[in-house]
């Protein structure tokens, strides 16, 4: 079957016809990130797939069998959920501040039928659907009226709120950004961001003042990493000497010291790229990030390719996504912005993160499956 077919035939495939229309390398650059990830896994646990390479392998699978099947979904029946999956995840994030598990001096957990859940990673997912919706069919010319930026306003300040209760400064982070590009995306006019840093550098000493006081440590290690060594400049402390230490080619596999040994801190999640970079060296660090630099162009082309601007937008969020996942991380382990406890997407060990990036994949898919068909509102009302 060719790839192209013709223009409105798109609702009548059938599902072994949607999944020759997905776009598979999308798929093989995923199972790659995914399979340095069991690497790296196995080499922090001294050369075990336990206790965290085979939770890797086995959290990818299911929801590898998961991005299929959001695949072969109409894009309607998203669409049509958007906004009641975004209460949803608005409702069990306020949750979370009532009920929610503590770890960490924050609470940022639910437990629900003994699963712990974490809300926000949901959010992500549903705040990008909310928006992609609220900009399918509004003008364009009202893209940048101030009434019309009420309500992403809102779609995007009730989580970053809500998280910032938590606290979880890293992903507020991320929802503002996300949300901010999303908007940017959908034709907001630049104006509205230079107001907004000016209002931030406005802000900047009350922001400053109301922080809690591990958050001014960290920002306070970052700008000086030497005036706490031991504390809580430990961790970038360690990370530098990782990175530095693999040189052009690595120490070789299984050899890097700062894991083997337990130097570095969370070397199977926050710091996983830290453990490549010093065993694969500056080669194997380049090759991590030429792949999520092709999953983002693979993405982008295939936003590109949609003629539904909730479609494009929905494919654009998950863009997003993976884009400030790994800008945030790498930065982090660098030492070029305060620690704020981002994983490295689908290479980190924890089920969170992989979760909310391999859903959003699944909904790129099931955009791209119907990228030759306008979104239809008599549709829409099939499912909804």
């Amino acid at each position: 079957m060719s790839s192209e077919i013709v223009y409105g035939e798109e609702n009548r495939l059938g599902v072994g016809q949607k999944l020759l229309r997905l776009h598979w390398p999308v798929i093989v650059v995923t199972c790659m990130l995914a399979g340095i990830g069991v690497v790296a896994l196995y080499s922090v646990a001294d050369g075990s797939l336990q206790p965290w390479g085979d939770r890797h392998i086995g959290r990818f699978v299911m929801l590898l069998g998961a991005v299929l099947v959001i695949a072969v979904i109409p894009r309607e029946f998203w669409l049509g959920c958007a906004y009641p999956a975004y209460l949803v995840s608005l409702i069990l994030l306020s949750a979370v501040l009532l009920v929610g598990t503590e770890a960490g001096g924050g609470k940022r957990w639910l437990s629900i039928g003994g699963i712990t859940i974490q809300p926000s990673e949901f959010m992500k997912i549903t705040l990008l659907l909310a928006l992609a919706r609220y900009y399918q069919w509004l003008p364009k010319r009202l893209v940048s009226h101030p009434i019309a930026l009420l309500v992403p306003a809102a779609l995007i300040g009730c989580p970053v709120v809500l998280t910032l209760l938590q606290p979880d400064l890293g992903t507020a982070m991320i929802f503002s950004l996300v949300g901010a590009g999303m908007l940017f995306l959908a034709g907001v006019s630049i104006f509205y961001y230079l107001a907004g840093f000016g209002g931030l550098a406005l802000l900047f000493p009350y922001i400053w003042a109301n922080l809690h006081d591990y958050q001014r440590k960290r920002v306070e290690v970052f700008l000086n990493p030497e005036t706490d060594p031991l504390g809580a400049g430990y961790h970038i402390a360690q990370s530098k000497i990782a990175l530095g230490a693999g040189g052009l080619s690595g120490r070789g596999y299984l050899q890097g010291t700062q894991a083997q040994l337990d130097f570095l801190p969370e070397k199977h999640t926050d710091f996983i790229f830290t453990t490549i970079a010093e065993e694969w060296g500056f080669v194997g660090s380049a090759v991590v990030l030429a792949l999520f630099a092709l999953l983002i162009v693979l993405l982008t082309v295939m936003a590109m390719r949609c003629v539904s601007q909730f479609a494009r937008l929905m494919i654009m969020g998950t863009v997003l996504i993976v884009f400030f996942y790994v800008f945030i991380n790498i930065a982090m382990v660098s030492g070029l912005v305060p620690v704020v406890g981002v994983p490295l997407p689908l290479v980190s060990y924890g089920g969170t993160a992989m979760t909310t990036i391999m859903i959003g994949i699944g909904l790129a898919m099931s955009a791209y499956v119907q990228r030759g068909q306008v979104m239809n509102r008599r549709r829409l009302g099939a499912f909804w």
